[in-house]
């Protein structure tokens, strides 16, 4: 069981680890907002991946075929808001770093990364995929919870430290070099909504 637990630790973190839209919208969240917003952000990808996972775990076939069967629109309207972050992002003013987000903003950040990691309905296939090598049985629910869970904490872990390291940055870096990054974050979050939206309309 512990093994389990352990396999989906180590998943979760180099899930969440690996470089996509949300991990540069989460780093320039931290450096605009400071650490708490990017750890917010974060904690909505690491939901998301958690409900997935259960999803494919527990073998919610029912639940798998709605989203699966709704994926265009899903994952349309995930691209077009990836499309709409990259503008805002590209256009952001160099002075647009604020003061630590308050509640509002918050929430507004946990849940649009909440809804962009779950705009991507197939990725119930890849954890299906991870749990059927992981020797994981569907109607096993202990093991299964213990996967969840070590999925869902592993990627927690992850933006724990992405947002340590981007706090740190935050303090260090003037209006110039925020420019410079507000530029490479839009111009990259545009880039995957492009490729999002031409895997769906393909």
């Amino acid at each position: 069981m512990s093994a389990l637990f352990l396999k989906g630790l180590a998943f979760g973190f180099l899930l969440a680890a690996t470089v996509g839209p949300m991990w540069v919208l989460c780093f320039r969240r931290t450096l605009a907002q400071g650490r708490l917003a990017g750890f917010v952000s974060g904690m909505g990808i690491a939901v998301a991946d958690g409900l997935y996972g259960a999803v494919a775990a527990f073998g919610l076939t029912a639940v798998s075929g709605f989203l699966l069967q709704r994926q265009f629109w899903i994952g349309l309207a995930g691209g077009i808001f990836l499309l709409y972050l990259g503008i805002k992002t590209l256009l952001a003013r160099p002075d647009s770093r604020e003061a630590e987000a308050n509640p509002a903003g918050l929430l507004t950040g946990f849940l649009s990364t909440l809804g962009l990691t779950l705009a991507n309905p197939p990725t119930i296939l890849a954890f299906a995929a991870i749990f059927a090598g992981l020797g994981l049985v569907s109607n096993d629910y202990s093991a299964a919870s213990l996967v969840v869970l070590g999925v869902f904490l592993g990627s927690a872990s992850w933006w724990v430290v992405l947002a340590a390291g981007a706090g740190r940055l935050r303090e260090r870096i003037g209006p110039n070099l925020f420019r410079i990054v507000n530029v490479v974050s839009g111009i990259t979050i545009l880039g995957f909504a492009v490729w999002q939206l031409a895997r769906v309309l393909r």
